[in-house]
């Protein structure tokens, strides 16, 4: 369900000053966030509809290429700090994610087929399935794993008030992000004090200036990016928008 609960029924971890006024902001956005669900199902299951011959072989090519289930189900965090485990075409080899849970460029855990769905952007079509199940929506703070989640500071829980999402601009921004990674002797350490709170400046600026128009911009944004397009060079342009927005 995406209306927000009432302030007392959120976990104790949430009911915080700092996430308090991203509350705030969305409590006056109900009608938004209801549009924004209807969205969700209607897009999600046509697109199920439409990609249900890619589902098919994506998964025959899995199986053959590798030994393991057509599907990743590691367990990520959602709205509310609830546990769900996340729908994502198998691009590693079995039990991967007994070691970092970053991934760089280069990764000799991603098998043949895997590489391929990667650079396609293929394995996040899964999660279709979480969008219609209600655990996911289409455009919103991309799903972290518990041990990431553990790391977030006070105001980072306010990205929790709403589920996690397929994409966003954190994630049209570092979409490359495996690259950053690359050089990266503790690439868990690196993760956790550089890249992602960089991302969260995007992902609670996304909250605190949300609209349902603004998602459906940064649904096409995905699909320019998907197909090529580089936004690293308007991240500066986009900052300055969101500073005039706050004077």
């Amino acid at each position: 369900m995406m209306l927000l609960k009432k302030w007392e029924q959120l976990p104790p971890e949430m009911q915080t000053d700092e996430v308090r006024k991203y509350y705030d902001i969305l409590k006056k956005k109900q009608v938004s966030l209801f549009f924004k669900r209807m969205f969700d199902i209607v897009v999600s299951s046509l697109l199920l509809i439409i990609l249900s011959p890619v589902f098919l072989v994506l998964a025959i090519a899995i199986k053959i290429d590798s030994k393991g289930p057509v599907f990743y189900r590691q367990e990520r965090v959602t709205q509310y700090g609830k546990h769900f485990r996340i729908h994502k075409f198998r691009t590693m080899v079995q039990n991967a994610d007994k070691g970092s849970q970053v991934t760089v460029s280069n990764d000799p855990r991603i098998t043949r087929v895997g590489k391929v769905i990667r650079n396609c952007r293929l394995d996040e079509i899964a999660q279709l399935i979480d969008v219609m199940q209600g655990t996911v929506t289409l455009v919103g703070v991309r799903p972290e794993s518990t041990k990431y989640v553990a790391e977030y500071t006070p105001e980072m829980m306010a990205t929790l008030l709403l589920p996690a999402g397929v994409t966003s601009l954190a994630s049209i921004l570092y979409k490359d992000e495996a690259k950053l990674l690359d050089a990266a002797e503790d690439t868990d350490k690196v993760y956790i004090e550089r890249i992602l709170p960089a991302k969260m400046y995007y992902n609670l600026k996304s909250i605190e200036h949300f609209s349902f128009w603004g998602d459906v911009r940064i649904m096409f944004m995905t699909l320019f990016a998907v197909c090529g397009k580089d936004y690293k060079g308007d991240y500066i342009e986009m900052q300055k928008e969101y500073e005039t927005m706050e004077r």
